[in-house]
């Protein structure tokens, strides 16, 4: 089996394609920037809003993992535009590569946990009804969405949706979350939290969500959704306090308001991944961020402006 995985030079990407080679499969990365990570996996270099890029990409593959999108929810706010662009139409391109292709056994699309952000229910699963999205982000994936449902109905292009849980880990960017609390606190600047930091998240270790990813790829997938969710809740409050803690340092908060449709948090069940799977994830918070934290100190000393970071962290 070969698989094309878009978007596979970023961070989820990156390590969807590591769990995939470990597993034996053929990997063929479609993204516009050349991957950091590793050079022995087949590489094409193309634009997502190119169908022709596209089909040329998909002529010897039987699976694709489609992740390439634009998944910085400030990023999306800010230019709501290209975000649609690349997050629908981007999505629409793979689906109707596949369908002219003709020998595509299935599209696994990445979705998120944001699509239930505006249901009432405070548990929810995937047979939960999802309400209008109040976040474009949101609208964006679940436009994907329904695309790989109505090409699975109308076309038989197959495909399975994964709504991930919030990836951290090694390779994560730099405009998420924890990535941004680190390198602050690292610098000795204060953290900034928008509200009260009570709202929570079930992050996931991310090679966790890359096991997942490849656990979908089992017959029983086909045409459902799954949820590729943490199992612990942790606050944002939470997640600071963990950094000082691990790095040894004193906290150092600032609060500012609320941002806009920002997700509060709901009980989200990985019940059905579990059960059709056999996936759930192993990897406590803690030990996941003090790997993360391990892996961004050896990186950050690698660059010549942070030679002084051992004086910075005693």
């Amino acid at each position: 089996m070969k698989i094309l995985v878009t978007g596979g030079s970023g961070f989820i990407g990156s390590h969807v394609v590591d769990k995939l080679v470990d597993k034996g499969f053929e990997v063929k990365i479609f993204d516009g920037i050349i991957p950091a990570h590793r050079k022995d996996v087949e590489f094409y270099k193309g634009n997502i809003l190119n169908l022709r890029d596209l089909r040329m990409a998909m002529f010897d593959i039987d699976v694709i993992y489609h992740l390439a999108a634009s998944a910085n929810v400030t990023e999306v706010y800010e230019d709501p535009y290209y975000a649609e662009s690349v997050n629908v139409h981007g999505t629409m391109n793979v689906l109707e590569a596949a369908r002219r292709c003709g020998h595509i056994d299935r599209v696994i699309y990445s979705s998120t946990i944001w699509v239930y952000s505006d249901c009432k229910e405070k548990t929810v699963d995937e047979s939960t009804p999802i309400s209008p999205p109040s976040h474009f982000y949101t609208a964006t994936k679940l436009a994907s969405e329904y695309y790989c449902k109505s090409f699975s109905n109308l076309y038989g292009v197959n495909s399975t949706i994964l709504r991930y849980g919030i990836p951290y880990g090694p390779r994560a960017r730099e405009g998420a979350v924890i990535p941004i609390f680190l390198s602050k606190v690292i610098k000795g600047e204060p953290i900034t939290i928008a509200g009260d930091g009570k709202q929570y998240r079930k992050f996931i270790y991310i090679e966790d969500l890359a096991e997942g990813n490849v656990s979908a790829l089992k017959s029983i997938a086909k045409n459902k959704i799954y949820n590729l969710e943490g199992n612990e809740e942790v606050s944002i409050l939470q997640i600071a306090y963990y950094i000082y803690t691990i790095l040894n340092k004193t906290p150092n908060i600032e609060f500012i308001p609320a941002r806009p449709g920002d997700f509060s948090g709901k009980e989200i069940k990985n019940i059905l991944a579990e059960r059709d799977l056999g996936w759930k994830p192993k990897t406590s918070f803690k030990e996941g961020l003090t790997k993360y934290i391990n892996w961004y100190v050896g990186k950050e000393k690698k660059k010549k402006t942070w030679k002084d970071i051992d004086k910075i962290l005693e």
